[in-house]
């Protein structure tokens, strides 16, 4: 794709606020608030700041995390942060007295992000959130997540745009069980991921395909320590691809975890830089077929803090066209 001529306006959206790095899980946390200023130094002070249109995060009201999480979870939430525990009760996600604002924050980047794509804006966009959100179930959060960005994401699509039909990839190393969960019976969004098995938190088998009239409208992919481009850029091509063409989706989201990249402490892939750039494109691509090209790309995992800066470059690159 040649690059945009400097009037056009840009391509690629970024929602990234300063307010992310607020949430603190405590001291020595792989998911602390130096992802925050990793990502900043390569988005906000690096050659991709001047190509990217800032979209602002916006706070969200309890009505709209009650679109995929239930209202006894959100009273757990603020009672676990009243109280300062220091992670919530329901499993293992550290917490802060910000923590709640943060993630209400998260989500509103992520539907910032999808207003912005769906009322033609920007082409795509990236949501760099924290805290991340695919393991929290309708109600439980867990694995590091308070609220499901990217399944409220996909419910904010359908109710406020109309949007019949979402695709949601998931190539974080971790399954996303709180996204397949909350869509396991609901066939207006394919979840597909591909992960590290076995490995945290366990779900992502190839049977787990979907129940009742969602049923074929999950797929997942689950690979041993060491899969890398074959395996996994593979899938992407062998199995999305082709059940796209059938699906057709009308917007595409993308649950972007970095941890899958080499080097990562808490994975044992090997995807590299370019991998994720290779990744982004099949996505585009998919999109361009039926979706009008339209993606949002949240983030969730990569604890490496150079490797993540890295691959996330990469990835907003292809996002932009580049390279």
């Amino acid at each position: 794709m040649p690059l945009q001529g400097q009037d056009e306006p840009p391509s690629t959206g970024l929602v990234f606020d300063s307010a992310f790095q607020l949430h603190d899980p405590g001291p020595a946390h792989p998911e602390s608030p130096d992802r925050y200023r990793a990502l900043k130094k390569a988005l906000q002070q690096g050659e991709l700041a001047g190509r990217l249109k800032h979209l602002p995060a916006r706070m969200v009201e309890e009505e709209d995390l009650l679109l995929c999480h239930t209202r006894a979870y959100l009273s757990t939430v603020r009672h676990d942060i009243a109280r300062h525990s220091p992670a919530l009760s329901t499993g293992d996600t550290g917490l802060c007295e910000k923590s709640l604002d943060v993630a209400m924050l998260a989500v509103g980047a992520a539907f910032a992000a999808v207003d912005a794509v769906m009322l033609g804006q920007v082409s795509n966009a990236f949501a760099a959130v924290r805290p991340p959100g695919h393991h929290a179930t309708a109600s439980r959060g867990m694995g590091f997540c308070i609220f499901n960005n990217v399944a409220l994401a996909a419910r904010h699509a359908r109710k406020v745009h109309g949007v019949d039909r979402v695709l949601i990839v998931d190539w974080d190393v971790h399954h996303g069980n709180g996204t397949q969960d909350i869509f396991y019976q609901d066939p207006s969004v394919f979840f597909f991921s591909t992960h590290q098995t076995p490995w945290y938190p366990g779900t992502g088998a190839f049977d787990e395909v979907g129940s009742g009239s969602g049923k074929g409208t999950t797929m997942n992919c689950p690979f041993h320590a060491g899969a890398g481009h074959a395996e996994i850029v593979g899938a992407f091509r062998r199995k999305l691809v082709p059940a796209m063409a059938a699906y057709k989706p009308d917007l595409v989201l993308i649950s972007a975890g970095f941890d899958s990249r080499k080097g990562d402490p808490l994975g044992r892939f090997l995807l590299k830089d370019d991998d994720f750039r290779e990744l982004t494109a099949i996505t585009m691509e998919v999109a361009a077929e039926s979706a009008h090209g339209r993606v949002v790309s949240l983030l969730e995992g990569g604890y490496s803090l150079a490797g993540l800066a890295a691959a996330v470059t990469a990835h907003v690159e292809a996002l932009l066209g580049l390279g």
